[in-house]
């Protein structure tokens, strides 16, 4: 049995600018303390995180990190831009040690990947939202559709 964190990225706000280098509002910052705060009380402890490596999912990584021991870390630039293969590929390749991973990434792809993993049951993530699933498989390159079942859905 392995267990994945799906975390959509805080609220970010609107930019000029570059899409990859948009920030968290203040908003988006102070819900994601108070997610941090939940996963804390609940002795939540993370073996692997992979991380988009845009500056919104870099930032909402580091407030998680605050309250939730994370044992590794990958920032990947790949998972800004995925498609629901891509985001499959990345986590087949999470070390088979591992037993808890979460995955820190964007809408709409990290709400089809968990669609995908649990036969259909889409939940639309918010900014900020998480859904923990429970997989079955006793490696991560078994990853795939219908292998897991959505235990619960923070915010």
């Amino acid at each position: 049995m392995k267990q994945l964190i799906l975390l959509r990225h805080g609220e970010a706000g609107f930019s000029d600018g570059i899409d990859f280098q948009r920030q968290l509002t203040f908003r988006g910052k102070e819900n994601l303390e108070k997610l941090g705060q939940t996963l804390q009380n609940k002795g939540m402890e993370i073996d692997y995180m992979w991380c988009s490596s845009a500056t919104r999912t870099q930032e909402t990584a580091e407030i998680i990190k605050k309250y939730v021991p994370i044992a590794e870390e990958v920032f990947e630039k790949k998972i800004y831009s995925a498609n629901l293969e891509i985001l499959l590929e990345i986590l087949e390749e999470t070390p088979s040690h591992v037993n808890s991973c979460i995955l820190v990434g964007h809408n709409p792809t990290i709400s089809l990947l968990m669609a995908h993993l649990t036969d259909g049951n889409y939940v639309g993530l918010q900014p900020g939202m998480m859904g923990i699933l429970e997989l079955e498989i006793s490696d991560w390159y078994l990853i795939g559709h219908n292998t897991a079942t959505l235990k619960e859905v923070l915010q």
